[in-house]
């Protein structure tokens, strides 16, 4: 009915082109009714100033929920939720300059997601006739972070001036300024929000172990819509201006270079024109929801 009433209203040229959509949608109806609900576990790990190129760096324990609709034996829709940590630490980057600048983060990273899904391979959730497919993914994120660093207790010198940090631990990131975000000494710099967007994509397989029962890994990296992952993308702040305005834990966190004798007052600590991305590596396991199946068999 749907398909005869858009052939109606367009000119007769498009109604191939019509046709075949509708076609490639309502091919497999059993399938169009099938849904799905999920559970993931994994890993999760960052790109950015603190780790340049190294995949599968520092990953720290994932885990998070999904919802499938599969369209028919080649796509599906996914709502997706996912929750893990990522940290970046200069040290272990074995580059000197990198090590010389001595910054660390750690974050956690919320993130809410809808996504499409190609099979490679005909495939049906849940019936084992199908066994497996590879498939891809892509679609649009919506996520939360909050950077930390740690910092002992103890008197600290930069630029010649001493800055003391009465209680050591982990301290949030985004409303210490660390490159002078909020302050009169750049008031042109605002604080980075801690909710951002995200472009999830990558490659999967899944496939089926029982009936209703599927089992799949996934991979999807997540290039991102800002540089403050991390907490580090332009220039060294003046320490003076974030104690005055902030705190001294400010000042130590924004700069903890080593063996520096020279002050580091707006050079560069970070590349503003690389955005950060996160990544996520999972294992699916789902239950297939059966939908009512057509009333012909003929259409099966």
């Amino acid at each position: 009915m749907v398909w005869l009433y858009f052939c109606r209203k367009t000119q007769p040229m498009n109604n191939y082109f019509l046709a075949s959509f509708f076609a490639l949608i309502l091919s497999t109806p059993a399938f169009a009714q099938k849904s799905e609900f999920g559970v993931m576990a994994g890993v999760s790990f960052y790109n950015g100033e603190l780790n340049r190129k190294g995949l599968f760096k520092q990953p720290k324990f994932a885990f998070g929920g999904f919802y499938r609709h599969n369209f028919n034996n080649h796509f599906s829709g996914k709502l997706c939720f996912l929750y893990g940590n990522v940290e970046g630490n200069d040290a272990l980057s074995g580059n000197a300059e990198q090590i010389q600048r001595n910054l660390s983060f750690i974050s956690v990273v919320a993130e809410f997601s809808a996504q499409i899904e190609i099979n490679f391979l005909p495939f049906v959730a849940g019936d084992t006739k199908t066994r497996f497919t590879p498939y891809i993914f892509g679609g649009f994120g919506i996520f939360k972070f909050n950077p930390k660093a740690y910092v002992d207790a103890g008197t600290y010198t930069i630029n010649g001036t001493n800055y003391t940090v009465t209680n050591g631990g982990y301290y949030a990131l985004m409303p210490l300024g660390t490159e002078g975000q909020g302050t009169t000494y750049r008031p042109e710099a605002k604080k980075y929000a801690l909710t951002n967007f995200s472009i999830p994509f990558g490659i999967g397989f899944k496939f089926n172990i029982a009936n209703g029962i599927g089992l799949g890994l996934e991979w999807g990296m997540r290039p991102t819509f800002t540089d403050y992952l991390d907490d580090v993308s332009t220039t060294y702040a003046e320490p003076i201006a974030l104690r005055s305005e902030y705190t001294d834990v400010a000042a130590v966190l924004s700069d903890r270079s080593i063996n520096s004798t020279e002050s580091n007052v707006g050079r560069q600590r970070g590349n503003s024109t690389n955005k950060d991305w996160y990544s996520f590596a999972v294992a699916t396991l789902s239950y297939t929801i059966k939908g009512k199946q057509p009333k012909c068999a003929a259409y099966q």
